[in-house]
């Protein structure tokens, strides 16, 4: 029988510990909306981008040549990321360690919902999160939503992801990203509806959360064609 030498088998100790931490990391590979850890907490889990290799990097438009989201206001959140919050997302297997570094945090971005482009019995929203800091940091993937009542209990299901390819998106001071937010209007699929007081938006691989006033009426929340979907962050306000 052939002998390991140390050295071999630290070489493998190793090589099984970096693929278990890229298991962790990963989570489901094929990017499917099904089942996201939780913990206790309105919010829909945000979710990072789950492409593999090394991610592309677009950068936003420069602030201000883009149309405007109307003025909801963004609430932060006063308590830790303990309570009331989103789990944590999933960062991309190619996100690298200084993409890690200067990812854009909760408390350094803005949130907002733009007008409504309905079209085909869709209601199509821009969620946009703008970074309000002096930084420059970077958002990638899909950012956590749920619609809440007035006392912050969640209204329907989380919101699914809507396909699409997640690139990091590099915000200067005042920049924004957005993403898409569309359900079926509920006039058209007869789903049962509520009206929602706010939007909880998480921003990827965060787990604090934003509150954005919801002015835009009733939304689905179970029933016929209920599904809420999200796209991934693009660059600037709106389509």
């Amino acid at each position: 029988m052939a002998h390991t030498t140390p050295s071999r088998r630290r070489a493998l100790f190793a090589g099984s510990v970096a693929v278990l931490g890229l298991l962790t990391a990963c989570g489901n590979a094929d990017g499917s909306s099904a089942g996201p850890q939780k913990v206790p907490g309105p919010a829909a889990p945000a979710t990072g981008g789950t492409t593999t290799g090394t991610a592309p990097t677009t950068s936003a438009p420069p602030p201000g040549d883009s149309t405007a989201a109307p003025g909801q206001g963004t609430t932060r959140p006063a308590a830790p990321a303990t309570t009331g919050t989103a789990a944590a997302g999933r960062s991309s297997g190619g996100t690298d360690t200084a993409a890690r570094s200067t990812r854009c945090h909760t408390s350094e971005l803005r949130a907002t919902v733009g007008r409504n482009d309905p079209g085909a019995g869709q209601e199509n929203f821009p969620v946009v999160l703008t970074n309000s800091s002096g930084r420059t940091c970077t958002v990638h993937g899909f950012p956590g939503a749920a619609f809440v009542d007035s006392s912050g209990r969640q209204l329907g299901p989380d919101p699914r992801r809507n396909g699409g390819s997640a690139t990091t998106v590099t915000l200067r001071p005042g920049q924004s990203a957005w993403a898409g937010l569309t359900f079926s209007n509920p006039e058209v699929s007869g789903a049962k509806t509520a009206a929602p007081a706010s939007l909880i938006v998480t921003p990827p691989d965060e787990r604090d959360h934003l509150t954005v006033r919801w002015t835009a009426g009733p939304v689905p929340v179970g029933g016929n064609s209920s599904s809420v979907f999200l796209t991934v962050l693009s660059p600037g306000t709106a389509p």
